[in-house]
């Protein structure tokens, strides 16, 4: 077996593989296209691989390329104001790219500009030879006037500062310090790289103790909400579930807004985009678009990326969690995503549970929202 393998079988997003050498949930390439998949069960020498765009085309026999890396997002300047994918591809400048309003598959585009320069203002309590931990803070960037981006010390990395850069425009590749610990030498950039199936670390976890004020009366009154919760909004079809949702991101007391539009219907998130874009933060005196994240993966785009963007969507609010800011992280709708489970377990040929639906469906629910809380960040 090696890093490189051949199609056995092709059913719809679900992609069989042999002779291919990965780890559960490597990323690897399919197809002539490059195709982005992950790899979700090893069965002997056959490799299951959910893939992540349009499968249309493939046949038996075509590469399958391993990357040797798990799915991950990029976390740094640039985030705020973004509208991306389920794989973190911003769309804007897709459509830009190829001049289309669709995404056409195999496209790759770096999530975070690589040509833009943030002005990078280093902490001034800190100097060379002092120790430093993960979450410690190096820097400051003004991404936009209501986000203050704090540069931190990944979570892989620790020991004694040996150089940091000088106050300056630097762009997310640009090395802003250097950290010796261990034996290991590390470069701290303006970005990081985190595995979006992994929740990022924290020192401990806090028993909610605040109300979270929704701006909503019904919901405040009625059914109150704590900081660090989780709530659920069931209801059928028309019944207003994505306008509270929407209501509830837009007046909400918190500091960054995440919102996931998880098998959405185009039309409804091309509303929310839109009322976002012209809306202001009542509290703030500006623009919305300044504290909040988009994740855009409508009901006409692959399947399986349904499930890549909520775990995107929690990711990115985890990082601004850790500099210390209140996330709201809106999730429309983990039903979509649970039907995406399904499809994918039947073509597994899994037995299915209640209604269809796989029998670990709950513990994968329970997964995304255990990763909300009050913590104390490192």
């Amino acid at each position: 077996m090696s890093s490189m393998g051949r199609i056995y079988r092709v059913t719809g997003p679900l992609v069989v593989a042999e002779d291919l050498k990965v780890m559960m949930y490597e990323v690897v390439y399919v197809g002539e296209e490059s195709l982005i998949g992950e790899v979700i069960a090893i069965r002997g020498d056959k490799v299951y691989i959910q893939v992540y765009e349009d499968t249309t085309g493939l046949t038996v026999g075509e590469k399958v390329v391993a990357s040797g890396s798990l799915l991950s997002a990029e976390l740094g300047p640039g985030l705020i104001g973004s509208i991306y994918d389920g794989l973190q591809r911003p769309e804007k400048d897709i459509s830009v790219l190829t001049g289309s309003i669709f995404i056409k598959r195999g496209i790759r585009v770096p999530a975070l500009k690589r040509d833009v320069k943030w002005f990078f203002e280093k902490e001034k309590n800190l100097g060379i030879g002092d120790k430093v931990e993960p979450g410690t803070i190096i820097g400051y960037v003004r991404e936009t006037p209501l986000v203050l981006h704090k540069i931190m010390v990944p979570p892989n990395a620790s020991g004694s500062l040996k150089w940091i850069a000088p106050d300056g425009d630097y762009t997310v590749d640009d090395t802003v310090a250097i950290v010796d610990g261990s034996g290991r030498r590390y470069e701290v950039k303006l970005y990081q790289i985190w595995p979006i199936r992994i929740p990022r670390p924290y020192r401990s976890k806090l028993d909610p103790g605040e109300p979270l004020i929704t701006g909503l009366r019904a919901i405040d009154y009625m059914f109150p909400l704590a900081k660090g919760g989780k709530a659920a909004i069931p209801g059928g079809f028309g019944t207003g579930k994505t306008v509270a949702l929407q209501e509830i991101t837009k007046w909400s007391h918190s500091d960054i807004a995440v919102f996931v539009g998880c098998g959405e219907r185009g039309n409804e998130m091309s509303d929310a985009l839109t009322s976002f874009l012209k809306l202001f933060d009542v509290r703030r005196g500006r623009p919305m678009m300044e504290r909040s994240v988009f994740i855009a993966n409508t009901s006409n785009m692959p399947v399986a990326a349904r499930e890549t963007s909520v775990f995107l969507g929690v990711t990115i609010g985890e990082y601004f969690r850790d500099m210390g800011y209140d996330v709201i992280m809106v999730a429309d709708s983990t039903s979509r995503w649970a039907e995406a489970m399904r499809e994918i377990s039947g073509r597994m040929e899994e037995m299915p549970g209640e209604e269809g639906f796989p029998a670990y469906l709950s513990s994968r629910l329970a997964e995304f929202y255990e990763r909300a809380g009050r913590i104390v960040a490192l």
